[in-house]
């Protein structure tokens, strides 16, 4: 039997403390040195405030925290620890000591030393404001003492920093009319950028300014004091309304919301395994049951095995009877031959490809990417090569890549950009957060878009490579997941978050999404033999993950419609709701690892439902076609209401 923990969120081993704190007027909790979700009454005006150390391939070295001290009072606190971090070359230590006063004054400060000489992309604060702030009034003060008025972006703003929040050590927002939320910097110089590029729910201030050369070199001995304050300020004469107690919300709902109308199911589709091991008739099958749209396969035309992995890619999308979306990674300098080659490849074999979608072999971050340049080459070799195979381009890479170099819109059919959700943060919360920001880059990338469809291809929950780094990647230690695999690809968080991102992403009308691969440790199942560190990746051999019955439950509605949802608190339970042929099905996750209450709204009076959660998860790993043969638990809702008791991390099929 797995253990609980591992069936929540694929690994043994405890979440991080969460400690309630208040400062006065305002609310907030502790967790893991960091200071998370600040509000003033219900409203929140601060997400997270933490120090990051950011080594030279801007990876994030992580906390070890010791000595920690806390002093909490119902309307204060004092707390105090020592943090070390240690990683590679990075060797740097530090004390941070946070407060909170009754007055609704809360410092973090934090005091490091590095003890050895090693090259650094970013050391100090961040602090991040909820994305739902956005379009809300700022004034920013600048390093040299002037102020300027503002208002945080609507669009997703691909632009570092986000003018004019630049050379800062100082922003305020309202909160409500007459106050405002100050924020002081202190020890470095900080400014913004729109973290909703990389789906990151929020807006950073951080430092160093990314004008200034790095990787920067550290010296032992060199030390780096900082400071965040933060207060709530009134303006002259305002009377400001106080601000209720947030209470905990206890009881949670989810709304199917008509009115807002209904949007067409996108396609959904798979990516080719990355391992070489063919799909065994029982995988075929249960693959079949997905009704998936496409398949998706990675040719980096460069490399020495790309045959090997399109020949594969075609026997997959053979048997599965699918279309295949063939993604092309090219060199401007010898795309012509790359070209050439897989055109001669695909004539011997002529394939059922739907769609080319081309990136240069390597993106550029900084300046202008030659996407021009291998579309015109693509255009050259492959035009006609398929009749029906339509062209797309944008970014192998997150969002901001294509909103900095937007391909010729003339050359391209569609646009098409990946998503993960792990690019600054890797802890549950913020992995959770990601879902609902999704939607941010999903409409701007249609306003850039010029009418033509979006494509969110592929969707993973690692990053598959980092597409920032300065030096090659290192091989994988022995015993050790690459970083491509997390373990909660196999675990009911996995499984909630794909609701919550389809949820998402079906709502802003995107053509097709690519979500994953087909097996193994990237997957939806398990490959037959199994995971090669079964202690790291818990899976059983032959069986599937939770989040396989997700796409189960959608593909038995493929071609409807998904139904806008209200979710009182999006970051604890979410949901989607599917229509088609006058049925209705809704999946409601607990993201949290706590039983939730929920209120589930515009319901019919008899509603089937089956629960997904750690009571009958192994039975449904192990044998999915048993599992999905039972049928669920008949219930009245009243009212249109339907009560629901949803256990951690659990997921609902709920159907009319």
């Amino acid at each position: 039997m797995l253990a609980q923990r591992v069936l929540y969120y694929g690994q043994d081993r405890p979440l991080p403390q969460v400690v309630p704190l208040r400062a006065g007027p305002l609310s907030l909790r502790l967790e893991d040195g960091d200071l998370r979700y600040i509000k003033y009454g219900d409203r929140e005006i601060i997400r997270r405030i933490y120090v990051a150390i950011r080594d030279r391939n801007w990876g994030t070295v992580p906390n070890v925290i010791s000595e920690f001290s806390a002093e909490i009072h119902d309307d204060s606190f004092r707390i105090t620890f020592e943090v070390t971090n240690r990683q590679g070359e990075i060797d740097f230590s530090w004390r941070g000591s946070l407060t909170g006063s009754a007055d609704g004054v809360i410092e973090a400060i934090m005091d490091g030393v590095a003890h050895a000489d090693f090259m650094k992309n970013r050391i100090g604060f961040c602090v991040l404001y909820p994305s739902e702030l956005a379009g809300a009034a700022a004034r920013v003060t600048h390093s040299g003492g002037a102020t300027e008025e503002a208002c945080l972006p609507e669009d997703v703003c691909p632009n570092q920093p986000v003018l004019p929040f630049g050379d800062m050590n100082g922003l305020a927002h309202g909160v409500q009319p007459g106050l405002w939320a100050d924020v002081r910097f202190a020890g470095d110089i900080f400014e913004m950028e729109d973290q909703r590029n990389w789906t990151d729910a929020s807006f950073k201030i951080f430092c160093t300014p990314l004008s200034q050369p790095y990787p920067k070199l550290i010296k032992a001995g060199e030390q780096i004091v900082q400071s965040v304050t933060l207060r709530l300020v009134r303006d002259t004469n305002a009377t400001i309304q106080p601000a209720e107690v947030a209470a905990t919300e206890s009881h949670l709902s989810l709304t199917i919301n008509r009115a807002a109308g209904e949007r067409a199911l996108p396609e959904i589709g798979l990516g080719v395994a990355s391992h070489d091991q063919p799909l065994t008739a029982v995988e075929v099958e249960r693959l079949k049951k997905l009704h998936i749209g496409h398949l998706r396969a990675d040719l980096q035309l460069s490399g020495p095995d790309y045959t090997s992995r399109l020949q594969r890619a075609v026997a997959d999308a053979e048997i599965l009877n699918v279309p295949l979306h063939l993604a092309l990674m090219i060199s401007v300098e010898d795309g012509e031959a790359q070209l050439a080659a897989l055109a001669d490849l695909v004539k011997k074999r002529l394939p059922n490809v739907a769609a080319w979608l081309i990136y240069p072999a390597r993106e550029i971050f900084w300046g202008e990417s030659p996407v021009r340049e291998v579309l015109e080459l693509a255009h050259g070799a492959l035009d006609g090569l398929i009749p029906g195979a339509r062209f797309g381009s944008g970014t192998n890479a997150d969002y901001i890549f294509m909103a900095r170099s937007l391909p010729p819109l003339e050359m391209v059919d569609f646009l098409t950009f990946a998503i993960t959700p792990q690019v600054h943060a890797f802890d549950n919360a913020s992995v959770v957060e990601t879902a609902r920001a999704q939607a941010a880059v999903a409409h701007s990338a249609q306003r850039l878009s010029g009418g033509r469809p979006v494509i969110v291809s592929p969707i993973t929950l690692k990053m598959r490579y980092n597409a920032y780094a300065s030096e090659p990647p290192k091989p994988t230690p022995p015993g050790v997941l690459p970083s491509a695999v997390d373990p909660r690809q196999m675990s009911l968080f996995g499984a909630g978050w794909t609701v919550c991102s389809i949820g998402t992403l079906a709502a802003t009308g995107v053509e097709a999404v690519t979500y994953f691969e087909t097996t193994g440790w990237r997957g939806v199942m398990e490959t037959a033999s199994g995971s090669s560190l079964p202690a790291k990746f818990q899976s059983f051999p032959g069986g599937v993950y939770p989040m396989y019955h997700i796409f189960a439950d959608l593909a038995e509605f493929a071609g409807g419609e998904v139904l806008a949802v209200r979710a009182s608190n999006p970051l604890a339970v979410d949901g989607l709701a599917l229509g088609k042929g006058g049925r209705l099905r809704v999946l409601v996750a607990n993201m949290t690892d706590t039983t939730q209450d929920v209120a589930v709204g515009g319901m019919p009076e008899q509603v089937s439902i089956r629960i997904l959660d750690e009571s009958n998860a192994e039975r449904a790993m192990q044998a999915p076609e048993a599992f999905r043969s039972q049928p669920g638990r008949v219930a009245s809702s009243f009212s249109g209401t339907l009560e629901l008791a949803l256990p951690p991390h659990a997921v609902a099929r709920l159907d009319a």
